[in-house]
């Protein structure tokens, strides 16, 4: 199984750095959907995503029909991060042996109305406090991610600490 974050329009340069280096530990794809609201060699960017990049598997697509008409929404095991969905993410069973696509949309709107409305059965959310419009994007990536890596007993992840092992 390969972990997939997908970011849908990101508009915030330090938060997809930060996603970049969760991808890294991860060991998760990143897929960017343009358009982005800066340019991925700005400093703030690689600033976040620290020196992990080169260990990262960044996948770019020019708008989100483009990423859809490659990886078809209903031939892959995908789900639409909102705050608009009914499901709970860790209420999904993310296991089998396919991969795992989680799709979020920019800080500002999230991911398109239209669809949402026609994928409300792929739609999760991250239950919040009332009146609380959204958590931050990086750590709704990290929140969910590490959701589905638990499920999958996060294997190909590093076990026992290196300071344990000294």
């Amino acid at each position: 199984m390969k972990l997939n974050i997908v970011l849908v329009e990101s508009e915030i340069p330090q938060n997809t750095g930060n996603i970049a280096r969760t991808c890294a530990a991860i060991g998760a794809k990143l897929h960017l959907v343009k358009p982005l609201g800066f340019n991925i060699s700005e400093k703030y960017v690689k600033r976040a995503g620290l020196d992990y990049w080169d260990k990262v598997d960044i996948e770019e697509h020019n708008s989100l029909s483009e990423f859809l008409k490659k990886y078809n929404i209903n031939k892959n095991k995908m789900y639409l991060v909102t705050t608009k969905a009914t499901h709970v993410y860790s209420d999904v069973n993310y296991v089998d042996n396919q991969d795992v696509f989680l799709l979020f949309g920019k800080e500002t709107k999230g991911l398109p109305e239209d669809l949402l409305k026609n994928n409300l059965d792929r739609t999760i959310r991250i239950p919040m406090g009332y009146n609380i419009r959204s958590l931050n994007l990086s750590n709704s990536v990290a929140i969910v991610a590490y959701e589905v890596l638990r499920q999958f007993e996060f294997k190909g992840l590093q076990e026992i600490s290196d300071y344990l092992l000294k």
